[in-house]
């Protein structure tokens, strides 16, 4: 891979992406096959003026083994100094900041009991929701970001030689996440100039729903939450930090009322869900909730999303991609959500970010729920965007305002 690249990626992911502070406590979750990667932005964070530098190593494959060989009782054995670990430095009265870099295998918990990982997964979310409202809620600054590993590579790029495989993923990560060029922070900050102005019209039309129509039986009606703010590719933490959230974003986003989503939709990509590919999926709202579904391949799956909890029927994120993305003109499917929510339009099954709500990060759950906005231990982003997308908004004063028109910006 090109060095220079791979330097100015850790730098600008870290430094604008994370936007690290001087005297903030920096976590890094990185898999264990990243360790030079996660040096480099150790480093980055360091001359960012971090205080400190805590680095929290995966393993995938010792994740599989753990929900193959373990016990359910054991895997979800939880102990206080599991949460601490994180919200100790949440606490620190200097503040912290988080990257996660995602290299995953996007079929690496297959041919495992499912159910049972569900249910682990579940009770996982549920113990460490204090701390992911710190970032759902952006009480700090936060990023996600990737990098390749053979694993992913190959599944990316089928019957390639595996260092082959993995510098072609690695350019293509590069290409799409505006490092290539040389100058990444120049690109992204006309990117996100440009995605501002996109979510700044939309909030001036002050939207109360939105249409979803595509040839191949998308029909979809999205009532918006009450007081719901259309963001887009940057952010602000709690203490007025700017931050990109997800490196690559192309979305702009917003809190789709919880009991207002009525009509069918489907998907335009697969999606993966704990370790395994769920492919060619429809779902069917009624006054928000999924009354019916199905799959080509793992409907059961699915079945198991939409029932991880009491909400998990419901979506709480709407979010509007154009085909002019460059991870979608790509034409490659990453079969990864970093990447392939950001190549079309999407929902997320689940939990909407309490940000989405004007002054939402002060209130409670029984305030937010009564805007609208769902409340669920999972978040999934599934994709819906097609070549062909339409989308028309309506305003809460009764005018009908085009969105998008064959997949792309109508304004």
């Amino acid at each position: 891979m090109d060095k220079k690249l791979l330097q100015l990626y850790a730098d600008f992911i870290v430094k604008v992406g994370v936007n690290v502070q001087p005297r903030q406590n920096f976590i890094i979750r990185c898999p264990v096959t990243m360790p030079e990667f996660a040096h480099d932005c150790a480093r980055a964070g360091y001359e960012a003026g971090a205080k400190r530098v805590i680095v929290r190593w995966e393993d995938e494959k010792l994740r599989r083994m753990s929900l193959e060989c373990e016990d359910e009782a054991t895997l979800t054995d939880h102990h206080d100094w599991q949460l601490r670990s994180y919200m100790d430095y949440a606490e620190d009265p200097d503040g912290c900041c988080s990257l996660s870099i995602h290299a995953a295998d996007p079929e690496a918990l297959a041919g495992l009991d499912g159910e049972k990982i569900a249910r682990v997964s579940l009770a996982n979310r549920k113990f460490m929701k204090p701390w992911q409202e710190y970032t759902m809620k952006d009480r700090v600054q936060w990023c996600v970001a990737a990098v390749p590993t053979e694993s992913w590579a190959a599944k990316v790029f089928p019957g390639m030689p595996a260092a082959e495989a993995v510098e072609k993923l690695w350019a293509l990560i590069f290409e799409v996440c505006r490092v290539t060029g040389g100058d990444p922070v120049g690109a992204w900050k006309t990117h996100v100039a440009k995605t501002a102005a996109r979510r700044d019209q939309l909030n001036a039309w002050d939207l109360d729903r939105v249409h979803f129509r595509s040839a191949n039986g998308t029909d979809l009606t999205v009532g918006l939450a009450d007081d719901t703010v259309w963001e887009g590719a940057s952010s602000l933490s709690e203490r007025g930090i700017p931050f990109i959230a997800n490196v690559p974003t192309e979305e702009v986003y917003c809190a789709p009322h919880r009991l207002r989503v009525d009509g069918t939709v489907y998907g335009t990509k697969p999606y993966v869900y704990n370790g395994q590919l769920i492919e060619g999926w429809h779902v069917t709202f009624k006054d928000g909730k999924a009354v019916a579904h199905g799959a080509q391949k793992n409907d059961d799956l699915l079945e198991k999303l939409l029932t991880a909890d009491e909400n998990a029927c419901r979506i709480g994120e709407v979010a509007l991609v154009p085909v002019s993305s460059p991870i979608n003109q790509s034409g490659v499917l990453f079969y990864n959500t970093l990447f392939d929510e950001n190549a079309a339009c999407h929902i997320a099954f689940g939990a909407g970010y309490p940000v989405s709500i004007r002054g939402g990060a002060g209130m409670t759950r029984a305030q937010l729920l009564e805007k609208g906005l769902n409340d669920s231990v999972v978040h999934e982003d599934v994709m819906i965007g097609a070549d062909d997308t339409d989308i028309t908004g309506f305003t809460k004063d009764g005018r009908e305002v085009a969105i998008f028109k064959n997949g792309g910006w109508a304004f």
